[in-house]
């Protein structure tokens, strides 16, 4: 079948990114449409791959800052002519899968998420945006959601990323969905044979970002006084620096590249994982280690580490209850070989073949609508 990959933005590698690249590796000849394309950001995942862009990509700083022009992508998606592809396969957590479907051509999106920004965390979008932001939200957010509501209509398959999402997607399209989780490189996590570890401190990663919740894992440490590293960069970091700048068991790193977070997982005691993420890859990379997760439990995180064998989860986002699971966990041990084996179950090839068979069902068509 001839077919078309589409994805939101494609300006620096991120969790959907990656996931993106798997897809297109099953499809090495689809064309693949975003709306802007940065190739010296993207690490050479789509080297040598048929990119094409929305004109999104040619207004000005269209490349550099995509989401400025999120009124205008439901418009620039209708613009795209794919009329000739048998399937299409849009990769959504942004604007992705809006675009018009002719009789007979089948349309998957595999959905990272409804946009955040538009639904479930619209709220917090909204708080922490600048005046002109919120004006502009309040402006263009019900015409988006509408737009988005009117897309998915036409989707024939939804593939969602955890059971979590596979709920918003219920929830906001009135649809079911297929799960199949994201690929993780867990090879790349994985000690090498011989390979030592001092397990001397906790960590916490990802982007500084509020939902995140990084806070959470510093306060608790601070008040027990444990060593904890914050790998990481966002809005946050330089707050949380200033916050934290007199507690010595505190060390910020800033953003870290892949080959210093293998060191950082393969050394810590645990990963802390204060947040609510749609699926979460970072648990995942720190088991495919052998550190097991202190994890909030809500979201993928339920579907991604078993409690009492690769991790423990606390049921308050907050340092207190934090506290508590931490001095459980102090008492308790963790298999590495148990945690490198759940991690198994997340590798690239088991995503490959579990999204294959996904799109081979003969039920899996539900009969989007068509759009022309």
């Amino acid at each position: 079948m001839k077919t078309a990959l589409i994805h939101y933005w494609l300006t620096n590698v991120r969790g959907g990114e990656k996931v993106l690249s798997a897809i297109a590796a099953l499809y090495p000849d689809a064309s693949i449409y975003t709306h802007a394309y940065q190739p010296c950001n993207m690490g050479g995942l789509f080297d040598g791959r048929d990119v094409r862009e929305t004109f999104i990509a040619h207004l000005p700083f269209g490349r550099k800052h995509p989401q400025a022009y999120l009124p205008l992508m439901p418009r620039a998606l209708r613009s795209l002519d794919l009329a000739e592809y048998d399937l299409v396969i849009s990769s959504e957590s942004g604007p992705a899968k809006g675009v018009r479907k002719r009789t007979g051509q089948r349309h998957v999106c595999y959905c990272h998420t409804p946009m955040r920004y538009l639904w479930d965390m619209h709220e917090e979008y909204y708080r922490n945006a600048s005046l002109p932001g919120k004006m502009a939200m309040r402006l263009f957010t019900p015409a988006l959601r509408r737009a988005d509501i009117a897309s998915a209509e036409a989707v024939d398959l939804f593939v969602a990323n955890s059971a979590f999402v596979r709920e918003r997607i219920r929830r906001i399209y009135r649809r079911d969905a297929e799960v199949v989780h994201p690929p993780v490189d867990v090879e790349m996590f994985r000690p090498a044979k011989g390979e030592t570890s001092s397990r001397g401190f906790f960590l916490c990663a990802g982007q500084l970002v509020p939902y995140k919740r990084a806070d959470v894992a510093i306060e608790a440490c601070v008040r027990m006084n444990l060593p904890l590293v914050v790998a990481g960069a966002g809005p946050q970091e330089k707050a949380l620096r200033k916050r934290y700048a007199h507690c010595p068991n505190v060390v910020f790193k800033g953003r870290v590249d892949d080959a210093s977070l293998r060191e950082l997982y393969i050394n810590a005691r645990a990963l802390l994982f204060p947040g609510v993420e749609d699926f979460g890859i970072m648990p995942v990379e720190a088991q495919a280690a052998g550190t097991p997760v202190v994890a909030f439990g809500a979201g993928g995180a339920l579907e991604t580490v078993l409690p009492g064998k690769t991790g423990v989860f606390f049921h308050e986002q907050t340092p207190s209850a934090l506290c508590a699971v931490l001095e459980e966990f102090a008492s308790q041990s963790y298999s590495p070989s148990a945690c490198i084996a759940n991690a198994r179950r997340f590798s690239m090839q088991e995503f490959s073949k579990a999204f294959a068979s996904v799109l081979e069902k003969p039920s899996g068509c539900t009969g989007g609508k068509d759009l022309v």
